[in-house]
């Protein structure tokens, strides 16, 4: 049995069903899940592992429901910098073409060491582009290293050009290999069990890049083995034109037609919805993943999260794809979507309550997880520390809450996941950061040039 203990947190924020905010306040765990949170004076006054929190407010661990982590090796290329997404992905698609094994793996790890560095503890990833014999598994074993708590996506492209995809025929596989793939890693990595660290998602990439037959038959293996679902849906106006084209059906009444709606399913982006549409999610318990920056980095519109909550649908945040962010900080991402309700008309239309609330029990919701998101007794010991300190929140402490969601974005300056802390004063704790990101920039060089 090992046991940790956090004390003196100047604000604990538990996130919790009564939304306590514990002046003084700390954490007891046990084998990494909690046993006790209240007052530092109330909790053991030992533990195996003790950490003076004191200058500091305390979170839960953020939650990130949808990344492109491989997409940070493509950062800010100069062709796709101003384009829509169909054209931004046309223009990407060719130096995708050219992944492998170890840039998978080594922008996983970048990808992720940058979440966590932000106080991200929990993440998911949609990986749908698996060229010259890369795989998930390259990226999951980059999580695993990490210590970070991993929804791995399993996406897949399979509707080329040639058959009226978006994607080229050079980067999409066989049907019968993803769904054989699927399986193979469901069952050698899916931990379904309370605090499990990898789970598996089945994700077929979008409307416009697999077709009808797979989307329904990854459903049926997803629910014949008890996982998630995941996949892009109503992310622009050229899809929703898309989908009304190919199928005569709006991309959610399209989604709804073959099964993609449930308390296993969670879809990322979602902008472009209607009333009868948000009530279908709301209904169905079907989780959204607001990814605001993306968004407006494509000008792809504003996703209608008052409505989404207002309504009772889960939402939770993705920084998205590094390319089209181009950050994967999620405090940043959690910022972000409360300015951007607001700035429609509405000043009150997100608050900093609710903001956070996206980034940890949102997100867990939307994962369909129970184990993660609150600082509560039985919860797993995943939390996030930042100095109060710091020049970013100065003259801001009246509430430091609402500091960490207004003011400038700052790194985690301890993180822990699963009881076991990963950063320490600002640092990975077992991690040399400078060699992992020269060999990341330069596989992000050799990519581009050789496109």
């Amino acid at each position: 049995m090992s046991t940790l203990l956090v004390k003196n947190a100047d604000h604990l924020i538990t996130m919790d069903d009564e939304g306590r905010r514990i002046a003084g306040g700390g954490l007891f765990a046990v084998d990494g899940v909690i046993a006790q949170v209240g007052p530092s004076a109330a909790l053991p006054s030992s533990a195996d592992v003790v950490i003076d929190a004191g200058g500091r407010i305390l979170i839960p661990g953020l939650v990130n429901t949808h990344h492109h982590l491989y997409q940070s090796l493509t950062r800010v290329l100069p062709a796709a910098q101003d384009a829509d997404l169909f054209h931004w992905l046309k223009t990407l698609y060719p130096i995708w073409a050219g992944l492998t094994p170890e840039a998978i793996y080594i922008s996983a790890k970048v990808g992720l060491a940058e979440m966590m560095l932000a106080g991200c503890t929990t993440s998911s990833d949609h990986l749908y582009i698996l060229p010259n014999g890369s795989r998930i598994d390259d990226e999951i074993a980059a999580a695993v290293e990490l210590g970070i708590r991993f929804h791995a996506a399993r996406g897949s492209m399979s509707l080329g050009e040639s058959a009226g995809g978006l994607p080229p025929d050079r980067v999409v596989e066989k049907e019968d290999a993803i769904l054989a793939d699927s399986r193979r890693l469901i069952e050698t990595y899916h931990q379904p069990q309370r605090f499990g660290m990898v789970r598996i998602v089945l994700a077929p990439c979008s409307p416009f890049s697999v077709t009808p037959d797979l989307m329904r038959a990854s459903a049926e293996m997803a629910r014949s083995y008890g996982v998630h679902l995941h996949t892009h849906l109503a992310e622009t106006v050229d899809e929703e034109q898309f989908c009304l084209a190919q199928f005569g059906r709006r991309p959610a009444e399209y989604a709804e037609d073959l099964g993609w709606v449930g308390a296993d399913v969670w879809h990322a982006h979602a902008v472009h919805i209607n009333s009868q549409e948000i009530g279908l999610f709301a209904r169905t318990g079907t989780g959204v993943c607001h990814c605001p920056s993306s968004n407006m980095r494509l000008a792809s519109g504003i996703a209608p999260v008052k409505s989404y909550l207002a309504a009772g649908v889960k939402v939770g945040l993705g920084v998205d794809g590094s390319a089209s962010n181009d950050s994967g900080h999620l405090l940043n991402e959690a910022r972000t979507a409360l300015l951007l309700q607001r700035v429609q008309g509405d000043p009150a239309a997100l608050t900093a309550t609710q903001a956070l609330h996206l980034a940890t029990r949102g997100g867990a919701a939307v994962l369909g997880r129970d184990d993660i998101g609150a600082l509560a007794p039985g919860m797993a010991a995943d939390f996030a520390a930042y100095r109060l300190d710091a020049i970013d929140f100065a003259g801001a402490l009246h509430d430091p809450l609402a500091a960490l969601l207004f003011c400038g974005p700052v790194r985690a300056d301890l993180v822990a996941v699963q009881g076991r802390v990963r950063i320490q004063e600002g640092q990975f704790v077992d991690l040399d950061l400078p060699p992992l990101i020269a060999r990341h920039n330069a596989i992000a060089k050799a990519l581009a040039n050789g496109a």
